[in-house]
């Protein structure tokens, strides 16, 4: 999926997210992968202060 269209569905709130279009977008926006604990993916981005906390539930990301 483009990027447009990927960012169209985060934003208009599907519950439909695949948790590998999650993580691409998040990389799209310059996070980057700090670590992995279990299903919790934390990405880091050096403006923003707080981490990004992205969970892997069976393929698809954790609202």
């Amino acid at each position: 999926m483009n990027k447009r269209k990927l960012l169209k569905k985060l934003l208009s709130g599907s519950k439909n997210i695949r948790f590998s279009e999650t993580a691409a977008c998040a990389e799209a926006f310059g996070f980057r992968l700090a670590r992995i604990n279990g299903s919790h993916h934390i990405y880091i981005h050096p403006g923003v202060a707080e981490l990004l906390n992205l969970q892997n539930v069976r393929g698809m990301a954790k609202d």
